[in-house]
């Protein structure tokens, strides 16, 4: 089927395959093969919240929720336990907010991998960070006096949203009244006093899920992330020393819903792309993104691209540039951008378009409008508003949530640039570009 009679997929809509459906201020203390033509492309629009938002404990899970009794004197001192990755963490700030609102009086403390702090720090709802630094924990006995000295805060529920080994050690350490998570596995279950299921949907709803234990649900809160006003400044005097529109938009990261199309036609701007992913069932091919990144420039003259890159993953940037036309209008940052410098950009960004990573949560933390090219991962990770967006083929192997692929990782390489650019520029005149 050639590419111009492609059809839209949206969700509710049938698939080209049988069976399948449509997816419905802080202290910071340190299957087997088949071949592949054109299939059509499924954009996935995410489900309303209240749809989401219907859902219950599944009947084969005996959960055991805290009872009111104990929470007649609020907790002083909760910790949330989530060591990684970046985007999970993120994930998990609206579970922080919620329990803001419940126990406004509570000192909030968050568990994690040094490297995870950054998307963490300035949250005003979080007292303190406490920071694993593996390359300091050399040994077994730093690594538990280390979660000795966070037990030994006095916590009255630790909420563990993870149970990885460190994480169960500060849980074990902590004897707090209240320790809460997700159903454990039988041989860990007396580290835990309740556990309640998570939820479903979006996944930050089904992180904050696990707090229906304690009477709270999730209401669509989205992940936040927040700058300062220093950083904000900084990344607008680098994006004008590479010659990048800083164009603000304000309300963004306060709005509820999509924002109407705000760039004018023939004004310049410009999207972040996220090209790279350790992973390459997650990474769409580069000469993908050059085709796609060409054929936008040609829909809109003033589109610009910044090109941040993680470590070791300079060179893998720059030689998409070097397969682009539209070269001049490409910037990779002369140095690897920090987390935080990142975001401040972002904040200035029309919209943000990559590979299902760690950016596209924190675009939606700062209200920025996403597009994301799905291969091994799920819909469950795109915040259910039209701005956001998933663009994948729904292929029957998909999602398989798997880091190698017998069968030349089809869902991606088979995703071509001429499928998806039709889906890009309705996008970019509904969400970006007005007129």
């Amino acid at each position: 089927m050639p590419p111009e009679h492609l059809s839209r997929r949206r969700s509710g809509s049938s698939l080209p395959f049988p069976g399948l459906h449509g997816t419905t201020p802080g202290t910071v203390c340190a299957y087997a093969s088949f071949r592949f033509q054109y299939y059509p492309i499924q954009t996935y629009r995410p489900l309303t919240l209240p749809a989401i938002m219907n859902h219950s404990a599944p009947a084969h899970i005996a959960a055991r929720p805290v009872p009111p009794a104990l929470l007649q004197h609020p907790p002083r001192r909760i910790l949330l336990c989530q060591l990684r990755q970046i985007g999970d963490v993120l994930l998990s700030t609206p579970a922080v907010e919620m329990l803001h609102r419940r126990f406004p009086e509570a000192e909030l403390h968050y568990f994690t991998e040094k490297k995870c702090l950054p998307v963490l720090q300035g949250n005003p709802y979080l007292h303190t960070l406490w920071g694993v630094d593996k390359k300091k924990l050399t040994t077994l006995w730093h690594e538990i006096a280390f979660y000795r000295s966070v037990a030994a805060s006095g916590f009255d529920m630790v909420i563990d949203f993870q149970q990885l080994p460190r994480c169960r050690w500060v849980v074990g350490f902590s004897r707090a009244a209240i320790r809460l998570s997700f159903p454990p596995p039988w041989y860990t279950r007396p580290l835990y006093t309740h556990w309640y299921e998570e939820g479903e949907g979006y996944s930050a709803g089904q992180k904050a899920g696990i707090l229906r234990g304690l009477g709270l649900e999730w209401q669509g809160e989205r992940p936040r992330l927040f700058l300062t006003e220093d950083e904000r400044h900084t990344a607008a005097a680098m994006l004008a020393e590479y010659g990048l529109p800083c164009t603000p938009f304000p309300g963004r990261e306060q709005a509820t819903g999509p924002l109407p199309a705000r760039i004018a036609p023939n004004q310049p701007f410009f999207i972040t792309i996220d090209a790279t992913h350790r992973r390459e069932t997650r990474r769409w091919p580069a000469a993908h993104y050059a085709q796609l990144m060409d054929g936008m420039v040609a829909q809109f003259p003033g589109c610009h691209f910044l090109l941040p890159y993680g470590p070791g993953e300079e060179e893998e940037v720059h030689a998409l540039r070097a397969l682009c036309q539209c070269k001049k209008q490409i910037v990779v940052p002369s140095a690897m951008l920090s987390l935080r410098a990142m975001a401040a950009c972002m904040t200035f960004a029309a919209a943000h378009l990559g590979n299902c990573s760690a950016p596209r949560h924190m675009a939606v933390a700062l209200g920025v409008p996403t597009m994301t090219l799905l291969g091994a991962t799920g819909t469950e990770w795109t915040f259910p508003s039209p701005e956001h967006m998933d663009m994948r083929l729904g292929l029957p192997c998909q999602p398989c949530d798997q880091n190698t692929c017998p069968i030349g990782i089809a869902c991606l390489n088979t995703l071509l640039p001429q499928q998806v650019l039709p889906q890009v520029v309705e996008y970019m005149h509904q969400f970006v570009v007005a007129g």
